[in-house]
């Protein structure tokens, strides 16, 4: 079968003929209906280097937003029929520590033991005709269309348990939410946010195109530029937001979501860019809280699999067949795409 393959750090993937794998005990075979392209990709070949936290060592097929048909059993599953569509959950934990057992394996106890991260990131992943996952890992997309569900798996998965652990800072009225970054998280974010919280969401980007899309999602717009945080801070009436995601997560914007705080707000920091901050007492708002986030839980994907066939979300997708994956990671690291790159093996 053909696969985008990570083969070397900082050197672009390439489209091979790799052997179609089985599936072992416990898991599936899937057909392939869409992988998303992800910045967290473009880092993985490009910017890490071999032993750098966070670094996955190649080779491995590309692909952790992937979604798919039931091709093919394992030994001891059951319950599921050939042809259905699921989304895949992508992180790979150990499966037992307290961590793995409430679903959230982004934050497995035995990370450190585990041979990989997640599909397509130490694993063999979706950007390939067929890809093998656990069972557990699957969450269904019933009559959905599965090629624009595929960016959800990270996308909207992201986003979502960021914000869901900030509800708490957005309940009652008069409420204000930031999302820093309107890339395919910050546009999901924008309409997670609205869906779920009567707050009024601010989305700030450099790209007029962007903002226009999170404005027709129901934000209020602000571009970037030397009046980007008065102008924000006069939105809330100088007050400042109760919850902000950077989902960029550079020094410029981390500093941006940071000035734009009210006391007790929270900024959750999102995105993998590596900025880095300061923090002093008479500088942060009072009980301002500062964090950061990492993927979600299975269970949320759940959630956010349904917020999707309600309509709540709909992501803004590009499609590229596997013979033009290249074309799709460039125009990501050129920062020239509108929505999310998926690839579709089939089509």
């Amino acid at each position: 079968m053909r696969a985008v393959v990570f083969e070397k750090f900082q050197t672009f993937p390439s489209l091979r003929e790799v052997d179609r794998p089985s599936p072992g005990p416990g898991e599936v075979l899937l057909k392939i209906a869409g992988s998303g392209a992800c910045h967290s990709d473009v880092a993985l070949y490009k910017e890490f280097a071999e032993g750098q936290p966070g670094a996955s060592a190649p080779p491995f097929v590309l692909g952790h937003e992937a979604s798919g048909w039931i091709e093919e059993l394992g030994p001891g599953v059951t319950g599921f029929t050939k042809g259905d569509a699921y989304l895949v959950y992508g992180p790979n934990g150990c499966g037992h520590c307290k961590a793995c057992s409430r679903g959230q394996d982004t934050y497995c106890e035995n990370a450190a033991t585990m041979p990989w991260a997640a599909t397509g990131i130490g694993r063999d992943g979706g950007m390939a005709e067929y890809m093998v996952t656990p069972a557990r890992n699957l969450v269904p997309l019933g009559d959905a269309d599965p090629v624009a569900a595929a960016p959800l798996a990270d996308a909207g998965l992201t986003p979502y348990h960021a914000i869901k652990l900030s509800l708490p800072k957005l309940a009652g009225g008069g409420r204000y939410a930031l999302v820093v970054g309107l890339g395919g998280l910050g546009q999901i974010a924008v309409q997670i946010l609205t869906a779920l919280t009567g707050a009024t969401v601010i989305a700030t980007d450099m790209k007029q195109d962007a903002m226009d899309r999170a404005a027709a999602a129901g934000a209020v717009t602000v571009p970037g530029g030397p009046d980007q945080v008065a102008a924000i801070r006069e939105i809330t009436g100088g007050r400042g937001v109760d919850a902000a995601f950077d989902l960029v997560g550079a020094a410029p914007t981390i500093r941006t979501a940071q000035a734009c705080l009210a006391q007790q707000g929270r900024l959750t920091v999102v995105g993998i860019a590596g900025g880095v901050t300061e923090w002093s007492f008479f500088t942060n708002p009072y009980e301002a809280e500062i964090t950061n986030t990492y993927w979600g839980t299975v269970e949320e994907l759940y959630e956010v699999v349904a917020m999707y066939r309600a309509g709540q979300i709909v992501p803004d997708v590009e499609r590229y067949p596997l013979d033009r994956f290249d074309e799709a990671y460039r125009k990501l690291e050129a920062g020239q795409l509108s929505g999310r790159a998926v690839i579709v093996p089939h089509a």
